[in-house]
């Protein structure tokens, strides 16, 4: 994936951090650093980086002001679709000849995987 996403400039965390906010184009930053996995400094960092380069835009939430939203711009949507749309090509490859079924069964597995391993950090 970090291959596929450098001709874009994207790292994983940026990749992250669009992807959280692909479908809503908005959220605060504590539910994108949950949502990736990140610890909230490191994610504040990620962010304020992403705000200097135009993919996203912060600013206080309206009436919660300690609360500050995450706002996708246009230039990370569009760096979000390409990015998006490789990683489309990056699945498609890596689940060929594998059945819906056989897809689901892996999911789950993986998903029994991470859990056991956050489970084990606590």
């Amino acid at each position: 994936m970090e291959q596929l996403l450098r001709p874009t400039g994207l790292d994983m965390p940026r990749w992250r951090v669009l992807m959280t906010l692909h479908q809503d184009r908005v959220a605060i930053v504590s539910e994108i650093a949950a949502h990736s996995g990140a610890k909230l400094p490191t994610m504040t960092k990620i962010i304020q980086r992403m705000e200097a380069d135009g993919l996203v835009m912060r600013q206080p939430r309206q009436g919660k002001e300690w609360i500050m939203e995450v706002i996708l711009t246009e230039t990370g949507a569009a760096a979000g679709q390409e990015a998006w749309q490789r990683a489309g090509t990056l699945y498609a490859d890596a689940f060929s000849g594998m059945s819906e079924e056989e897809i689901e069964t892996l999911s789950q597995l993986l998903k029994k995987v991470a859990d056991n391993l956050h489970s084990a950090s606590e």
